[in-house]
């Protein structure tokens, strides 16, 4: 049962981070890559039962150092984990879309009001706005690509096209202006006075966005691109 309820927490989670035709994608490598282990074992077991010598074998480490011994030391390369190796020799999992619109949300005055606040106060503020702002982004056909900060990270015509991308994302902002301001007005009763003089801003441009899964430690669901920079 334990096993049950975490795999439904980490599934909602990686649903949250990532388009759902990027996660299916994810979920349908994943399987590939556990099969093809799994097809492969066999095999393995087979060779090392037998010792057959294998002079051409090299561990991918090994396959990897032509590559990466250009001005790095031989400790360095040994540095790289299983984890690395594997990563490395996964397709990535990333895309051009032609048709985007990128937005980003700053609060103005945040730096100074928060220095001034307790930390539960800060994060009183940034979840019922971020929150609001992910409503606000189902409602509209918006996909929430990530908050950095008081920062919250958009964008229209990913992963399915939208020919309004613009028109969607404009109406967004509108409404984030509008419910932000009101809320950080009803703040001011928990989170002190000055609350309400908090103001939201919004950039926004449109263009062509390069977008994938960036894998690592922390794998993320990214954006690249001028379109993104602009905005």
């Amino acid at each position: 049962r334990l096993v049950l309820e975490n795999s439904k927490i980490d599934h909602a989670v990686a649903k949250q981070m990532f388009p759902q035709r990027v996660l299916q994608r994810i979920i349908h490598q994943d399987k590939t890559n556990t099969n093809t282990e799994q097809a492969q074992q066999p095999q393995q077991r087979l060779e090392t039962e037998i010792e057959i010598p294998s002079q051409s074998y090299q561990h991918p480490k090994q396959e990897l150092k032509s590559l990466l011994m250009n001005g790095q030391d031989d400790d360095d390369v040994e540095k790289l984990t299983d984890e690395d190796v594997f990563l490395l020799h996964k397709s990535p999992l990333a895309e051009l879309f032609p048709y985007c619109t990128v937005a980003f949300t700053d609060i103005s005055g945040f730096s100074p009001w928060s220095s001034e606040r307790e930390p539960a106060q800060v994060f009183t503020l940034l979840e019922s706005i971020f929150q609001t702002m992910d409503a606000l982004a189902r409602r509209r056909g918006v996909f929430k690509v990530e908050t950095i900060g008081d920062s919250y990270m958009a964008v229209t015509g990913l992963p399915d096209p939208q020919a309004d991308h613009a028109l969607r994302m404009a109406r967004f902002a509108r409404d984030c202006m509008h419910r932000v301001h009101e809320q950080f007005r009803m703040l001011e009763v928990t989170l002190g006075p000055d609350t309400g003089d908090l103001r939201l801003k919004i950039g926004m441009h449109s263009g062509q966005v390069t977008a994938g899964v960036l894998r690592g430690q922390k794998t993320r669901f990214q954006l690249f691109g001028d379109t993104v920079n602009t905005a």
